[in-house]
């Protein structure tokens, strides 16, 4: 497994609860379709897994 993991955000913010939203700038997405690029670790992978019907991991 790699030491990073790109995310991509597939849907808009808008009409998204607070605490998705809050995620979201956590894991350093603000723009539909932004690619970002996080360090592969337990909290980034529990953030994604909040929000995964909103990201996309995109796989090098």
């Amino acid at each position: 497994m790699s030491n990073t993991v790109k995310i991509q955000l597939t849907k808009g913010l808008a009409g998204k609860t607070e605490r998705e939203k809050k995620i979201l700038m956590g894991l350093g997405l603000k723009r539909s379709n932004q690619i970002v690029e996080q360090k592969n670790s337990p909290s980034i992978m529990g953030m994604i897994s909040k929000v995964a019907h909103l990201v996309t991991i995109i796989e090098k």
